[in-house]
């Protein structure tokens, strides 16, 4: 009978552990202009650890994710337990801008790193081909509370220095950067460009999880750049053709409001990627407010703040 009930009791336990995330959220300080000498900015990002696999995200990318899928009817379940998320971490439910406008996922057994960005409203993504070789030293220091030891890593054109703590037994880390035997409690490259502390530790119960589109177009590393702008000509030509086709009323419905904020693609409601013209103030995808433009834009496609592949980013994370 005994045997019974403990063996009841290590499968609730491992099916507790399955059905709720970890959370390690860093403060990440990053450098957005490496020639100009400019302030570092400073946001939150978050791995979520859920069995076996981690959801590397950050705070501002999560919070505008599930205000998006709040409009959803079938997500409005998932954007109540986020709110509790938050809440719990400490952090305000408010859209601002990010630096990381993507996500990466892990299989940490298996080291399998995978980037997902979005372009035209589609995901893509690659999987990551290039090992991390770490070299661990011998080098023991305290860093952020926990007892680490140093390794460094040459990894998309800079050098970067982690700490990792062999007492929280996670082999993974912020961004691509995983294969220690311990979690990444503190993550720099040699520029001072960019900086992960981590700073604290929750357990959430159904944190809320990016979808992966059914239509993802997948890529390689290699190719990334070029079937991103691929599919970013593929839908401003569909948005043409669709406005061409429409005629001249739906023409003025989309642009013809630029100047005194009528229109919903073009000034008023903002448009496509810019400053929506004179009355994109808050526009859905262009000026001011905007989700995919000028300003303090939120990006719905990525915007290329600090993007690796995007040709708009002042000082991507990797250099080559």
């Amino acid at each position: 009978m005994k045997q019974k009930l403990l063996g009841f009791f290590v499968l609730f336990i491992v099916a507790m552990s399955y059905g709720q995330t970890t959370r390690y959220i860093y403060e990440t300080a990053v450098n957005p202009d490496s020639i100009n000498l400019v302030s570092m900015k400073t946001e939150r990002t978050f791995l979520d650890i859920k069995g076996s696999k981690s959801l590397f995200i950050s705070e501002n990318k999560l919070i505008k994710d599930s205000l998006f899928a709040s409009f959803k009817p079938e997500e409005k379940e998932n954007n109540k337990k986020t709110e509790k998320d938050f809440s719990k971490s400490g952090g305000r439910k408010q859209m601002e801008p990010t630096f990381f406008e993507y996500f990466i996922t892990k299989n940490i057994p298996e080291q399998k790193v995978y980037y997902y960005d979005r372009v035209g409203g589609r995901q893509i993504y690659y999987q990551e081909d290039r090992p991390v070789k770490w070299e661990i030293t011998n080098d023991v220091e305290k860093q952020n509370g926990y007892q680490a030891q140093k390794a460094t890593v040459n990894f998309g054109g800079r050098i970067w220095t982690a700490w990792f703590t062999k007492d929280i037994n996670i082999s993974d880390g912020p961004y691509k950067f995983s294969g220690l035997p311990g979690l990444i409690v503190k993550l720099e490259d040699d520029k001072g460009d960019y900086k992960f502390d981590l700073v604290k530790k929750i357990i959430i119960k159904n944190s809320f999880e990016e979808p992966i589109s059914s239509d993802a177009k997948q890529s390689s590393r290699v190719n990334f750049h070029g079937d991103r702008i691929a599919l970013e000509m593929e839908f401003i030509k569909n948005r043409k053709s669709m406005a061409g086709s429409n005629g001249a009323g739906m023409q003025d419905f989309n642009s013809g409001g630029g100047r005194h904020g009528g229109g919903m693609n073009g000034g008023g409601m903002g448009g496509m990627r810019g400053g929506g013209g004179h009355g994109g103030g808050r526009g859905m995808n262009g000026g001011g407010m905007g989700m995919d433009g000028g300003n303090n834009g939120f990006p719905m496609q990525s915007s290329g703040n600090i993007n690796a592949f995007s040709g708009g980013s002042s000082n991507p994370i990797e250099l080559k």
